[in-house]
């Protein structure tokens, strides 16, 4: 075994604290990366909640970053001590499922191996994410990270960006396409921005009108207030797709009236509560999808995408002692639109 540094749950949601992580020593197939930048995700939010059934107590968190490779195993072939990689929240799979075979692995048929509160699938150890200065991993789930992409900034895009990427491909989302983003977040922002890069017309669907002017900002061609029933009527039947990523208990029916002919409402921010009347379908032939995360094949493809459009997150970079301010920030929403943690000050 082999020894980093890194952030550890105590049991209390938002109280981290600093000490030392057991890492396996690396496999013929692996890669050692120092971790530079780690993005803070809601998700990371609710498993130190204990919403997602993973223990608190020890749970090492993060599942977005980007970091530098300074080792790598005698089977490894794809990269070289130095290269710059990213990695997102998948680790491992069982590769020979059909999902596997198709690059999908996100919904490996035996359970693909999560980033951090996750079982390793030789040792059965329990894997401890992203918010640490060094990570071991199959090089098969690293990601060379484009020139011209912002480091920091791009970490996000392995779980906010990928979680809207999916949807958006299975949709087929391209020029005249109309997509609305619930919720102008960490995965809403760039939900925002690559619906926009891929051709479609935006518009962000939010509560208050405080967060118009952002909205215009990154693309959209405006916000609808979602607690404006004039507003709302208008907006009948309008959406090929709706990206829900709302991370609390919201009215999901309001968001189904919105869908055209063969719409989809793709619920990507919280899959706990979900109350729905098969009617809120028929009229109109609407469809409820999800996405959980992405696979090799999309996730390559969006960082090539990125690259060539010039997408990355927007975001507030914190020293990674600051990651209880962040993860109490996040919780208050006070954030736009993604906490990044600068885990230098781990050496």
């Amino acid at each position: 075994m082999r020894t980093t540094t890194g952030w550890q749950g105590t049991g209390i949601a938002t109280t981290l604290q600093r000490g030392s992580i057991e890492r396996r020593d690396p496999r013929p197939d692996d890669i050692v990366v120092r971790i530079d930048y780690c993005g803070v995700c809601h998700s990371d939010l609710h498993a130190l909640n204990g919403m997602t059934g993973k223990p608190t107590e020890g749970l090492v968190p993060g599942h977005e970053f980007i970091g530098t490779v300074t080792a790598a195993g005698p089977d490894v072939t794809g990269f070289a001590v130095g290269d710059k990689v990213a990695v997102g929240t998948i680790v491992d799979s069982c590769s020979e499922c059909a999902m596997c075979q198709v690059g999908q692995e996100n919904f490996c048929y035996q359970g693909a191996t999560v980033t951090y509160g996750g079982t390793d699938r030789v040792d059965g150890t329990v894997t401890k994410g992203g918010y640490s200065r060094e990570y071991v991993l199959r090089e098969k789930f690293a990601y060379r990270l484009p020139d011209g992409l912002d480091p920091a900034a791009a970490a996000p895009l392995m779980c906010a960006g990928i979680t809207m990427w999916e949807p958006m491909r299975a949709k087929g989302i391209g020029p005249g396409s109309r997509v609305a983003v619930a919720g102008l977040g960490g995965l809403g922002h760039l939900g925002v921005k690559l619906a926009v890069a891929l051709g479609a017309e935006v518009t962000v669907l939010s509560r208050t009108p405080d967060k118009s002017e952002d909205a215009r900002k990154l693309g959209a061609t405006g916000l609808i207030v979602t607690t404006d029933a004039d507003q709302m009527k208008q907006a009948f039947g309008r959406f090929d797709l709706i990206l829900d990523t709302i991370s609390g208990p919201h009215d999901v029916p309001a968001l189904l009236g919105l869908l055209t002919l063969d719409g989809t409402l793709s619920v990507l921010g919280y899959p706990w509560e979900f109350p729905l009347n098969v009617m809120n379908l028929i009229f109109g032939r609407k469809s409820i999808s999800s996405s959980g995360t992405g696979g090799t094949r999309h996730t390559a493809e969006l960082l090539t995408f990125c690259a060539e459009h010039n997408v990355t997150a927007d975001i507030e970079l914190l020293p990674s002692a600051s990651v209880n301010e962040a993860l109490t920030r996040l919780d208050q929403g006070d954030v736009r639109y993604r906490f990044v943690l600068d885990m230098s000050d781990l050496d």
